[in-house]
């Protein structure tokens, strides 16, 4: 093929032909590829497809009058003949070749052009991809644009999209069955944004297009969960489900590692380090989960306190407790939330007779004191509960003694009986 005067593309077309016996609309395709457009006009501007040059050169088709360069039909068809001879190919239903195969401008374009074969991108702009990545779309609507898959034949220039000019669609078995060496069987388990979950897949690639794409049944379950993890990394810990009780389980543990260093090393839960470490706590407990949905449900009380040593435990529960019993004898919450001290929020009658603000850790620090109205409306907060009934009471029981009559405020609050309960004043 060194003699003829073709393109090293076009020529590797004519030879590859032969053998499919495609030889003879092979030299016919490379001949019109190398004129100038036999058609012109507005029909042109309208249609980038091949096949309907080759139909016009083999007399199938009529443009009627301008639409066709009839000079260059002519030199197309020598052209063709002449390398017809050179390969010792002559024309004819004679030579073997298969002139009615329904796929053959297609075949013979991605012969030459095989980093321009192209799948259309969804969405209704009908884009497509190439091979090599790059993407290319018509100027303006054609009929080729529906097409899954084509061989552009003439593209022009566009770092991102390229014009598509002139090609041929062709079929997924065809690409497969002239590059089957070069196709890429993967198999891909990845998280899908679109429907929060885990998505396994076979995936039959050729470079940047996708011939085929199938769920897998079994996929390897490792796999699975670390892409689940990174499905909640990029949502956010907000997307696991911390109730109220753990959220106060957290709390009390990062206050313990702020006051209680220098005795045992309590493991940092901030929401940072957690989203950070999610292949540490979380994975164990992950396994056969595969959407968000269930992520939300999951029970995360046994993936936290695992972080903690038994020992830990004990030290958690007897520092920080959940909850202490007051006065009245009422046993209540501790919020470890909002403050830099544990908040205990109790109304004020129930604290009659305490002298001193009850204090945790061994007794070493002090609760901070949310006292409260009958109405659960707070009236004072302190530290120092010895100090509230020195100075502040008096006044505070002003206010209190006529807002909530039926209520007890004794004069002496540390010598009265502490109640949970509204007493009606004797008649």
């Amino acid at each position: 093929m060194a003699e003829l005067p073709l393109h090293p593309r076009l020529a590797h077309m004519l030879i590859s032909a032969i053998p499919l016996g495609l030889a003879d609309q092979a030299c016919e395709v490379a001949a019109l590829l190398s004129e100038r457009d036999i058609l012109h006009g507005p029909s042109a501007e309208q249609n980038a497809d091949v096949r309907v040059r080759l139909d016009v050169l083999q007399g199938a088709h009529d443009f009627g009058g301008q639409a066709v360069n009839r000079a260059a039909v002519e030199r197309v068809k020598r052209t063709a003949q002449l390398w017809r001879r050179q390969l010792k190919r002559p024309s004819g239903k004679s030579n073997g070749d298969r002139r009615d195969h329904p796929q053959a401008v297609g075949l013979l374009l991605a012969l030459a052009y095989p980093d321009r074969i192209a799948q259309r991108q969804p969405g209704e702009a009908a884009g497509y991809r190439l091979v090599n990545g790059r993407g290319a779309r018509f100027r303006r609507p054609d009929p080729l644009a529906t097409e899954s898959f084509l061989v552009i034949a003439d593209l022009d220039g566009g770092a991102q999209w390229a014009d598509i000019n002139l090609a041929a669609p062709i079929t997924c078995e065809a690409i497969e069955a002239l590059y089957h060496d070069q196709v890429i069987n993967e198999e891909l388990v990845y998280w899908d944004e679109r429907s929060a979950a885990v998505r396994a897949l076979c995936r039959r690639r050729l470079g940047a297009l996708t011939l085929l794409e199938e769920a897998i049944s079994s996929p390897d379950s490792s796999k699975i969960v670390s892409a689940l993890l990174q499905g909640i990394h990029k949502a956010g810990l907000d997307v696991l489900s911390f109730g109220n009780s753990l959220k106060q389980w957290r709390a009390r543990v990062m206050w313990l590692r702020r006051i209680d260093a220098s005795q045992a090393d309590w493991p940092d839960l901030s929401d940072d380090v957690l989203l950070q470490t999610l292949e540490q706590w979380l994975r164990p407990y992950v396994v056969n989960i595969t959407t968000l949905d269930r992520v939300k449900r999951l029970d995360l009380t046994a993936p936290l306190q695992a972080l903690l040593t038994h020992e830990q435990l004990r030290r958690l529960d007897r520092l920080a407790p959940t909850h202490i019993t007051v006065p009245s004898g009422s046993r209540l919450p501790i919020d470890y939330e909002q403050a830099e001290s544990p908040v205990l929020e109790v109304r004020l009658q129930e604290m009659f007779g305490c002298k001193d603000t009850p204090r945790i850790a061994d007794g070493k620090i002090p609760l901070m004191l949310h006292l409260l109205s009958p109405a659960k409306r707070p009236v004072q907060v302190t530290q120092d509960l010895a100090g509230f009934w020195k100075r502040a009471y008096f006044d505070i029981r002003k206010e209190l003694r006529g807002r909530y009559p039926k209520h007890p405020w004794p004069e002496d609050p540390l010598s009265a009986a502490p109640t949970a309960k509204a007493k009606r004043r004797a008649r």
